[in-house]
């Protein structure tokens, strides 16, 4: 009997051959009828015997190309219209826009077969990509994701180009970045004058030659500029670091392939499995043998990477060593993607310059995870992950913007039960970035046609984005809703694990503005969709100096010895931090003991600074987060015990905690029992609080000995413990969560 089946699918369908894909197996079931990209998805009509028509269902997801992802699928059956043959329909863009657009993806294992093969025509071409692979997110100008709305629009294809392009049987099948070296893109090298010095094949030879002399290239890429040397070269690695102003905080090394990584690292075999996927993050892990000792000096990991472009696949074939990578910006600056912008900025690091002639429509950084707990975590989500949806357990009731934290941000587009979440933002606490977060976000609304019905941002009167969420929604005439950080720390976390009902969350980080007026920062919060109560938190101590306290872990020391001791404390001092002067010291004695410019802090993130400098490992900070990675490093699982502590009446007194601690010779033994001793609280809350689901959110749970710990301890005692893998534990992963607290404004329109 014959059937007609309308197959409506929304998710990543559009960029990944999904339409070769579906008339191909049409085809081979002798089934009629069209398959066509629209503002949804993808629509399939497609009518036959009704048997065949089933196992077309079947085989239509089981079979699904590889960089496929569907969300949803809703079909119908209708009576037949009797198409005479199955056929691919020309695009549909109008309607709603709710296509889920790819990241940008490595290049696939069968172009760089073809990149090497010197019978092939794309034999060592910079550019070449297939529907498997290339870039997506970073050329896409708007939907559909066809040519004509790409950046590739410039490139008219060669015949040959053209004819794979229109093949539905080849995989070239409207792959939209189809290029070869007759009709597409091209490389070219400048010097740090602005003076072209070679193009195409002998620009690539040349930056090889440059970096082997030991020069700092800035190369152009998928989503902006690398500034790349040689990472075994000490004096090349220090002087990108005196050029870029950059002191300690590390760099991540791109390596040829896994068995480079593995001359210099030990990965493990989850993180090699993050190295070879097809997002090709940045994945922390631990050397081996040294690399240049200034890529990341103090600390036992490295970033490595693998190249996933073809150009960084040519340049590293042609290089020895492995090479520094990192984004080519100015200090606290967006990564730079114009080549304009890179002749005139880049010039100041760059000896040379390596451009293309691909527009970069978007920025978009590389991506960094780390194994935490276990668990593949994202400390950075961006290029090869944004901007994939996350799905929510819950529908939004209407369109909502979370514009994300301060630090490390993201912004995030909700709407029905998806999450559209932004590519990382950065540090927004200037003017330029805040011009970068603005244009990443009207760039966003513009491609989905997005007009927000409510602005969530966080409570933190000073942060820019709260400012900017004040004037766009006066000036838009919508409503808006500040959100406490941690709260929006653990919804982040139960929206990823699909969880609606209560949990107990550990937020821990650096500072989250609280309700109170004081810095947060040590929280365990009875959390669900309708809002929190704060059970347990930290004794809260005075930051000296402010945000100075910040960027000096020596001024939280003294915090707390002046706290504990009061002027006692200077005999301690004198012991443990020999960093200030008698004057300097009586003067912060008196900051604190009046509470001037000292605002209180329940931070476990600033605890972890104390604890650096008091062993006397890092007393002043060049990045953030720099003592706890380097006490994380001294971390010995062997050691069981913990230090004591006190909890009464919803505080948790450290003060027993860092007697304990002062009286400690080992540095080892000392962290080891620090960071045991914040696990055993949490499993004392867990306890006493008595809910079964635990989550863990905040920059602090990106330190690995802590959350396996925190994670042993509940579980032995039958927690289910909900960890992140979607989105990152820092706040990069705030906006996720704020979606969520549009739950209370359901009867807002």
């Amino acid at each position: 009997m014959e059937k007609r089946f309308r197959i409506s699918l929304q998710g990543a369908v559009q960029g990944v051959g999904f339409r070769p894909f579906v008339y191909n197996l049409a085809t081979e079931l002798s089934l009629r009828g069209f398959v066509i990209n629209d503002s949804h998805g993808v629509l399939i009509e497609v009518e036959g015997p009704e048997q065949k028509l089933v196992e077309f269902l079947i085989r239509l997801n089981r079979e699904k190309p590889p960089l496929a992802h569907i969300f949803s699928q809703e079909v119908e059956e209708l009576s037949p219209k009797g198409y005479e043959d199955f056929t691919i329909r020309e695009s549909d863009s109008k309607g709603e826009k709710e296509v889920f657009i790819l990241p940008d993806v490595a290049t696939c294992d069968e172009c760089l077969r073809e990149l090497f093969d010197p019978k092939d025509r794309r034999f060592l071409y910079p550019f070449i990509n297939c529907t498997n692979c290339g870039p997506r997110f970073t050329i896409i100008e708007k939907l559909p994701y066809d040519r004509p709305n790409t950046t590739m629009k410039l490139f008219k294809m060669c015949p040959l180009c053209q004819e794979e392009y229109e093949d539905p049987k080849n995989r070239r099948f409207h792959a939209q970045p189809n290029a070869c070296p007759q009709c597409g893109p091209h490389v070219s090298l400048f010097s740090r004058e602005g003076k072209l010095l070679a193009e195409r094949e002998k620009a690539i030879k040349k930056t090889a030659e440059a970096l082997k002399e030991g020069k700092i290239v800035a190369v152009k890429g998928i989503g902006g500029f690398h500034l790349m040397c040689n990472a075994t070269d000490e004096e090349a690695v220090q002087k990108l670091r005196e050029r870029k102003k950059r002191q300690e905080k590390p760099f991540a090394v791109m390596f040829k392939n896994l068995e480079q990584v593995l001359e210099y690292g030990e990965p493990t075999d989850l993180e090699k499995a993050l190295l070879l996927s097809p997002e090709r993050p940045i994945v922390l892990i631990n050397k081996e043998k040294e690399l240049a000792p200034s890529v990341s000096p103090g600390l036992k990991k490295v970033g490595a990477f693998l190249p996933y472009s073809p150009l960084h696949h040519i340049l590293l074939s042609e290089l020895p060593f492995p090479v520094v990578a990192t984004s080519g910006n100015l200090s606290d600056e967006p990564i730079v993607k114009d080549n304009e912008e890179a002749l005139e900025k880049l010039s100041e690091f760059a000896d040379y310059i390596l451009l293309h002639n691909r527009e970069i429509k978007r920025r978009c950084d590389d991506s960094v995870v780390k194994v935490i707990g276990k668990t593949p975590t994202p400390i950075r989500r961006s290029r090869g992950y944004a901007p994939l949806p996350v799905k929510l357990p819950v529908e939004l009731p209407f369109k909502v913007l979370a514009v994300g934290g301060m630090l490390k941000n993201t912004f995030a587009l909700g709407q029905g039960n998806v999450a559209f979440l932004s590519q990382h933002i950065g540090d927004i606490d200037n003017l330029t970035t805040l011009s970068a977060f603005e244009e990443a976000l009207f760039d966003l609304m513009n491609l989905y046609d997005f007009q927000p019905q409510l602005v969530v941002c966080d409570l933190h009167p000073r942060y820019e984005t709260t400012r900017w969420s004040e004037k766009f929604s006066r000036e838009r005439g919508i409503k808006l809703l500040k959100v406490q950080h941690h709260y929006a720390h653990i919804l982040s976390c139960m929206a990823e694990n699909d969880l609606t009902s209560q949990v107990l969350g550990i937020a821990w980080d650096g500072t989250g503005y609280g309700e109170d007026g004081t810095l947060w920062g040590g929280e365990f919060l009875l959390c669900d969709l309708q809002g929190y109560k704060r059970a347990y938190h930290f004794r809260p101590f005075p930051l000296i100096g402010g945000e100075k306290a910040v960027k000096e872990p020596r001024r939280v020391a003294l915090s707390l010895l002046f706290e504990v001791f009061k002027k006692d404390a200077f005999g301690v001092i004198e012991e443990r931090i020999k960093e200030f002067s008698e004057t300097q010291l009586r003067t912060l004695y008196k900051a604190w003991e009046s509470r001037i410019n000292a605002p209180l802090s329940s931070s476990v993130g600033r605890l972890f600074d104390a604890v650096a400098s008091l062993l006397g490992i890092k007393h002043k900070l060049s990045y953030e987060g720099q003592g706890a990675m380097m006490l994380e490093d001294l971390y010995d699982p062997s050691v069981k015990d913990h230090y004591p502590f006190l909890m009464h009446e919803g505080i948790i007194d450290w003060e027993p905690t860092l007697l304990a601690l002062l009286e400690e010779r080992d540095k080892a033994l000392a962290v080891s029992r620090f960071i045991n001793t914040l696990a055993r609280i949490a499993l004392q809350v867990a306890r006493e609080v008595g809910v079964s689901k635990v989550c863990l959110s905040g920059g602090v749970m990106q330190n690995d000995p802590l959350v396996s710990k925190i994670k042993e301890l509940l579980t032995e005692e039958g927690f289910e413990v909900f960890t992140h893998r979607k989105v990152p534990p820092n706040d990069g992963g705030l906006s996720l969560g704020q979606l969520l607290c549009s739950l209370k404004e359901r009867d807002l329109y």
